[in-house]
């Protein structure tokens, strides 16, 4: 479905997110992320180095959990200094499928490293149901 003004149209796809316009001027990095799959849940590990416990922003909203940091930048006072990487703040989004139970995720923040616990739902046990006659 197009949308269209006087001055512009706007494309709209169903289903997809539409990007929040961002109002600080910061870089936005991608946190690199391994995912270990295990019998009973999955393991998310992301490195998020610079962030405090308390800068770190983690939802769950239809089937989409993202990850939030924003890293305050400690500047010497009064002296120059040189940073040989950008600071910024770190986003991922990762689409769950049904087989991840949303009430249970965990977090943890250690060293830079965010971990996170997605438990698997449990399977119900399929069950042969008898027939009535009546």
């Amino acid at each position: 479905m197009a949308i269209q003004n006087k001055n512009a149209a706007v494309q709209k796809v169903e289903g997809q997110p539409v990007p929040a316009e961002r109002t600080r001027q910061v870089l936005e990095l991608t946190p690199v992320v391994d995912i270990i799959e295990r019998k009973d849940d999955l393991y998310l590990v992301a490195d998020l180095p610079g962030v405090a416990e308390d800068a770190v922003d983690i939802n769950v909203e239809k089937n989409v959990l993202t990850i939030g940091a924003r890293i305050k930048e400690e500047a010497p006072e009064g002296r120059a200094y040189l940073h040989e990487y950008d600071l910024g703040d770190w986003r991922r989004s990762f689409t769950l499928s049904n087989d991840i139970d949303q009430t249970g995720i965990e977090a943890q923040l250690k060293d830079g490293v965010l971990r996170l616990r997605l438990p698997k739902a449990k399977q119900t046990a399929p069950r042969k149901i008898k027939v009535k006659v009546l």
